[in-house]
């Protein structure tokens, strides 16, 4: 396997200032390695959905293991919730805009999010490094700060309060985000909505190459 469930399983979850869990190295070496060789060119910033991607190779086995039974088993134990007959969904980002990281909770419909960072080992910016937050408006007032290191996982239970965001960033900043959601329609309109985003994007990335 490229997921070290032993590591997810050994990490005690966070409470404060909702419920969490950051795990460094959770890819194997080699895993990581090789996801990362095989990451998916995206056409510009934002959340790109795996339809208008190339997902093959090892980036595909990870995500495989990410979407498997395994995986979410030991998410369930994690947080203590039932995901059974929860769909999954998953955006691929590999650039940041200096608009993102506004702080927000995420949408009622996301359940759970899973954040799984692929940039290179270290992350030697001061910006672009999530925070999580102790309310909606101070992104100075955080209970934690992960680092978008390569193998670097965080998960955490939507709530009310679990408010995110980070510093303006603009730059190369891969990630994979899956989300466990209240049922299929959540899918079928994000992934849709993303999708569109996607296909403009990619338009105007054609363009400027023309």
């Amino acid at each position: 396997m490229m997921i070290r469930l032993d590591r997810l399983d050994e990490t005690p979850l966070a409470t404060d200032p909702f419920n969490y869990v950051v795990v460094k190295d959770f890819l194997t070496p080699e895993g990581l390695d090789a996801a990362r060789k095989a990451y998916p060119e995206v056409p510009g910033p934002g959340s790109h959905p795996p339809d208008g991607l190339a997902i093959d190779g090892a980036f595909q086995s990870l995500i495989d293991e990410l979407q498997g039974s395994a995986f979410r088993s030991a998410v369930e134990r994690k947080f203590d919730i039932d995901l059974t007959d929860r769909p999954t969904m998953y955006t691929v980002r590999g650039y940041c805009r200096s608009r993102d990281g506004k702080i927000h909770t995420d949408s009622k419909t996301k359940l759970i999010t899973v954040l799984l960072y692929m940039n290179d080992d270290g992350w030697p910016n001061a910006s672009g490094r999530l925070r999580l937050l102790r309310n909606g408006t101070d992104l100075e007032d955080y209970a934690d700060e992960v680092e978008p290191a390569g193998g670097t996982l965080l998960i955490f239970k939507r709530a009310d309060n679990s408010w995110h965001g980070h510093h303006s960033y603009e730059g190369p900043r891969r990630a994979v985000q899956l989300n466990w959601v209240t049922d299929q329609s959540v899918v079928d309109r994000e992934q849709g909505r993303h999708g569109f985003s996607s296909r403009i994007k990619k338009l105007f990335t054609f363009g400027a190459r023309v």
